[in-house]
Formats: C-alpha cells, sequence, structure tokens
C-alpha cells in the first residue's frame, strides 16, 4: 500500500492535502449553519429546513451551467477560484455577525453559493485526478479521498461541538472559511503544468446543459450505477430524520448516545476505503462494484428493528458500520469506473450531472419521507425504506457491469451496445 501511495505523485499530494483540510473545516463545522439560525437569528423550525433543503436545492440547480463551462477551463485555476469564494461568502458570516447585520437572507444566500460551488469543485477535481494518475491508480487515489472524508467525519463533528461549547458556532464557521482558503493555496502551489483544456466551440446551445446526462444515459454501467446510487443515497438519507426522531424521542437515547451511535462506524469507513485498491486487484472493478453494491443495501432494514437500551445502541452501531464499510469500498470503486469509463471532453459535465442528480434526489426523498413517517410512524418509514433498499443490487448486474470496452491509457471508447454521443468539440455548429 505504502508504494502505491508513494506512486501517486506530488500533484495528487497537492490535490489530497488541499482536500483534506477542505474536509476537516467542514467536519469542524458540521451543524454550525443551523446552529447559528437557531441561536444568533432566532429561526423557527421551518426556517431551518429552509436553509437545509433549499440551499442543496437551489445551489444544485445553480451548477446546472458549469458543467459546460468547466469543459473548457483549466481546473486547477477553477478549483482555486471557488476555493476562495467559498473562504470569502463563509467569512462574510463572522464579519456580518460582528457588525450586527446578519440576517437569514444572508445565510441562505450563504448556502446556496456554497453548495453549487461545491459541486463545481467536485467536477473539477475529479476531471483534474484523471490528468494527474494513471488509469490504474484511480482505485487508490480515489481510496485515499474516501477514507480521509471518514476519518475528518469521526474527528470533525465532535472537535467542532467543543469549539462551538467554548467559542460559538459564528467561530466554526470562521474555521471553516479559513480551511478553504488553505486548501486553495494548496492547490495553487501545484506547479507542474495542466493538460490542455477541451477547446471551446464557437457556439452553444441550451441542450449541451444536458450533454453530461445524454452521456450516462448512453453508457449501460454508468446509467445503472447512476440509478442505483440516486436510490441508495436517496433512501439512507430520507431515513435519517425518522431514525433520529425515534432514537432521541420514543427510545429515549441522549444526544451523546445518538452522536456515538453514529461516530464509531465512522472508523469502519476509514478501513474500508483503505482496502478498496486491494479488493480491487484482488477480485477485479465489477465484482467490488456487484458484492459491495449488494452488501450495504442489506443493512439499513436492521434499524427498523432498534431497541431502548444498550442492546438498541449496539444494534445502531453493527449496523450502521456494516453499511458504511460496504459504501466506503463501493464509492472509490465507483469513483474510479466513472472517470474511466467517460469520454475526457465531457468529464466535467458528466460530474456535475452526477452531483446534482444526487443533490436533488436526496431532497426528493428527504421531503417524501417525511410525509411517509407521518403514515406510518417512524419505525414503518424506516422498515420502507429499508425493504426498498434491498432491491437496488437488481440494477447492478454482471452483463451490464461488463458491456462496456475497457478504457485503456486514459482514452474512453464508446460502449457496446450503445452509441454514446460525439464530444461538443466534434460537433459542427
Amino acid at each position: 500500500m505504502g508504494q502505491r501511495r508513494a506512486s501517486l505523485g506530488r500533484e495528487f499530494g497537492f490535490l489530497w492535502g488541499a482536500h483534506a483540510v477542505s474536509s476537516l473545516g467542514t467536519g469542524l463545522a458540521f451543524g454550525a449553519f443551523s446552529i447559528v439560525a437557531i441561536t444568533v437569528l432566532e429561526a423557527t423550525a421551518e426556517q431551518v429546513s429552509m436553509l437545509a433543503g433549499a440551499g442543496l436545492v437551489v445551489g444544485a440547480v445553480l451548477a446546472v451551467p458549469l458543467g459546460p463551462w468547466l469543459e473548457t477551463r483549466a481546473k486547477r485555476p477553477v478549483m482555486v477560484a471557488l476555493g476562495l469564494i467559498r473562504f470569502a461568502v463563509l467569512a462574510s458570516i463572522p464579519a456580518a455577525h460582528l457588525l450586527g447585520a446578519l440576517t437569514f437572507a444572508h445565510l441562505l444566500l450563504v448556502s446556496i453559493v456554497t453548495a453549487a460551488a461545491k459541486i463545481a469543485f467536485g467536477a473539477a477535481s475529479g476531471a483534474y485526478l484523471r490528468s494527474i494518475v494513471r488509469p490504474d491508480q484511480l482505485v487508490a487515489a480515489n481510496s485515499r479521498f474516501e477514507s480521509v472524508t471518514w476519518s475528518t467525519t469521526v474527528v470533525g463533528p465532535p472537535a467542532g461541538g467543543v469549539l462551538i461549547g467554548l467559542f460559538g458556532p459564528v467561530v466554526t464557521v470562521a474555521v471553516d472559511a479559513v480551511s478553504y482558503l488553505l486548501s486553495a493555496l494548496g492547490i495553487a502551489a501545484i506547479a507542474t503544468p495542466e493538460e490542455s483544456a477541451t477547446p471551446c466551440s464557437r457556439s452553444r446551445r441550451w441542450t449541451d446543459l444536458f450533454e453530461g446526462w445524454r452521456y450516462i444515459l448512453s453508457v449501460p454501467s454508468l446509467r445503472a450505477l447512476l440509478f442505483n446510487s440516486l436510490l441508495v443515497n436517496g433512501l439512507i438519507m430520507a431515513a435519517e430524520p425518522p431514525l433520529a426522531a425515534l432514537m432521541l424521542g420514543h427510545l429515549g437515547f441522549s444526544a451523546w448516545e445518538y452522536g456515538l451511535a453514529f461516530a464509531i462506524p465512522c472508523i469502519g469507513g476509514f478501513l474500508g476505503a483503505r482496502f478498496a485498491p486491494a479488493v480491487v486487484a484482488r477480485f477485479g472493478e465489477c465484482w467490488a462494484l456487484r458484492v459491495m453494491g449488494t452488501l450495504r443495501a442489506c443493512w439499513p432494514l436492521g434499524l427498523a428493528f432498534v431497541q431502548p437500551g444498550w442492546i438498541g445502541l449496539a444494534t445502531v452501531v453493527v449496523t450502521e458500520t456494516g453499511l458504511i464499510v460496504c459504501c466506503a469500498l463501493f464509492n472509490p470503486v465507483l469513483a474510479a469506473h466513472r472517470l474511466k469509463r467517460t469520454d475526457p471532453a465531457l468529464q466535467a459535465r458528466v460530474l456535475t450531472a452526477w452531483s446534482i442528480s444526487s443533490a436533488m434526489s436526496i431532497a426528493a426523498f428527504t421531503l417524501l419521507w417525511g410525509a411517509v413517517a407521518h403514515l406510518l410512524g417512524a419505525r414503518g418509514a424506516i422498515a420502507l425504506a429499508g425493504i426498498l433498499m434491498l432491491a437496488t443490487p437488481l440494477l447492478l448486474t454482471r452483463r451490464v457491469l461488463r458491456l462496456d470496452i475497457p478504457v485503456a491509457g486514459g482514452t474512453s471508447r464508446e460502449p457496446v451496445g450503445a452509441r454514446a454521443p460525439r464530444s461538443p468539440n466534434r460537433q459542427r455548429r
């Protein structure tokens, strides 16, 4: 493993370090927006829900035109600029607070801008990653990103809770802002010239905005993996509010027990991500996607049977650990497969379309499951999500995942049984 990490190169080290710093800042500021809205602005429950939901949805909609725009730009300067933008908008919150000018509309605007910037940064980062590591290194590179995500999830929120307790939520937002500044500086320090961006066509049509989705739907494995991810992520996130209501309300768990039940399993996420390259090397990419995609669907139903006391707490910890380990093994392989199966000329558009679809599906499932919980109760809503999850592996058949011709040398080829759309730079306008 050490040799594989060393071979990823200096450029990847800077990119990975920038991701680690910004992820830690995000973890430290986990929930800070809601706490600022409640404690500083005395926002209502409806306003807090709007802050979370509307920011995500509107930010995703605003990110739609960014995919085509990113395709014709060098990715590293874009990532630096997006880091500086996130620093500036987040830093405006403590600045406005000091001046006594902080409003709910200000918080909502910052939430929207950061959501759109996050999607754009993810697309630019994914496209840039493909230009600095070899195709056979993509699983190892994405596993390192995944391990950082789970590590900061374990460390960040508890440490952020201490910071909020000592200095207040506005200070944690300032710390998050600084993390994006440091991230931008780290990416700017990369000295190696970047590959040339895709040439810009002379004119663009509004239909170009949907080129990423058209490409995904034309490639059998990408299409299946997208729908699988939308269902799995949507159902997992939709079950979280009913589970919180069940544990903190009906079952009487304390806040620290609830936090502990979800912090411990994240250690499994770190371990799962670290083992992803070895699993792919031993069993292959198709096997990892099918088996891990199947196993992760088996765990959530267990949350419907949580009982009071330490047995119930252990049930949540074991169930969440199993789910997170499988997700942490699955996600880097999915990210690598998606990069290798995507035409380089459409990389940013595909990644942007994927992120937007994920954000919108999570918002839709969360809203829908609020109504389901009202009708079936918290335990019934959790059970229904778990039952539906059991059907998601049906999308990950061996035939579908192997329909694509393997990509060699970092260049993508047309998938068998589907005609990929031409790149914009090849089309005559």
